[in-house]
């Protein structure tokens, strides 16, 4: 059965502008409560509580979870895959700016269309989509390659390279997320639980690390709960629904559309909010990424409209 999505309207557009608002601010708020609580131990909490909101919302849905059908061996995996996602973004941010991150991190979808390109026929790409990919490679080879040898606001040179290649590390684990959702028997398991898989998988292996690594100090501050409300009923449960919802009811090439405006305001919110430099060989590479998102995320969306006028 064909399943029939309506195109984008001028409230749906809007609620995308709030979501990307919402994620681009996230990197930067984990940065912001960092001397209060570790990203580490932070993103932990935030998908603990989250995990539990997403039960009561099944349990008010009467929304059963399905494990007989053998989806929860594809949920471990995914669950994995997203936990090591968290890892890399929280031991990340240690060491790089906000910035960096967000942009590294959203190469994603890049990454996802190659892996969804090789594993499903009908997720061929095109060739506008092959020159996005070229675009966005070439951006991060010359944000990694051009960077200078000085330090950045009491940043080591050597850490920064280091937080930007986990942050890379962290987009490439996303969309490894992504392709084993796609490619496995949870295509069809309903959004909530396929949230609550990555959500508790993130809980305990995040929290286990946490301990590990000693990184369990909070300090009990304004911005430490507020920092926790935001992430876990903002973040965490209410944009992730938000965002299915938008799936499930519009075309994905249209919202596709809006997902370059992530990185966008959390570069923004990076230099407005915590004052962060940017490198100019940075700012190069992050044009060069943005305009391969647009290409590979919205060239059905872009094609469409060119054949239409």
């Amino acid at each position: 059965m064909t399943i029939h999505r309506k195109p984008l309207d001028a409230g749906a557009g809007g609620l995308m502008v709030v979501l990307c608002l919402i994620w681009g601010l996230a990197q930067v708020n984990l940065k912001m409560a960092a001397a209060d609580i570790s990203p580490l131990m932070l993103i932990a909490l935030r998908s603990g509580v989250a995990a539990v909101l997403v039960v009561l919302l099944m349990f008010i849905r009467r929304e059963g979870l399905s494990i007989q059908d053998g989806t929860w061996r594809p949920g471990l995996l995914v669950a994995g895959l997203f936990a090591l996602e968290f890892f890399l973004i929280g031991e990340g941010l240690r060491y790089t700016s906000a910035s960096h991150m967000t942009v590294l991190l959203y190469t994603a979808p890049i990454f996802a269309a190659l892996g969804l390109h090789l594993l499903m026929p009908s997720e061929r790409l095109s060739r506008a989509q092959w020159f996005g990919i070229g675009l966005a490679f070439t951006g991060v080879a010359i944000a990694f390659l051009f960077r200078p040898n000085h330090t950045q606001q009491n940043i080591d040179a050597a850490d920064l390279l280091y937080g930007d290649l986990l942050s890379l590390g962290a987009g490439i684990a996303w969309a490894a997320t992504t392709v084993a959702v796609r490619c496995s028997r949870l295509a069809q398991v309903s959004a909530a639980q396929m949230l609550l898989y990555q959500l508790a998988g993130a809980f305990f292996l995040l929290t286990t690390a946490a301990f590990l690594l000693e990184k369990t100090a909070i300090q009990f501050t304004a911005l430490a709960w507020g920092s926790l409300i935001f992430q876990s009923l903002i973040v965490c449960f209410a944009s992730y629904l938000a965002w299915f919802w938008l799936l499930k009811h519009y075309s994905a090439s249209e919202l596709g559309v809006f997902s370059f405006l992530t990185p966008i305001f959390g570069v923004a919110l990076g230099v407005g909010l915590l004052e962060e430099q940017l490198e100019i060989s940075f700012i190069i590479g992050a044009a060069f990424v943005i305009a391969g998102i647009i290409l590979v995320t919205a060239s059905a969306w872009l094609k469409h409209q060119i054949t239409r006028k």
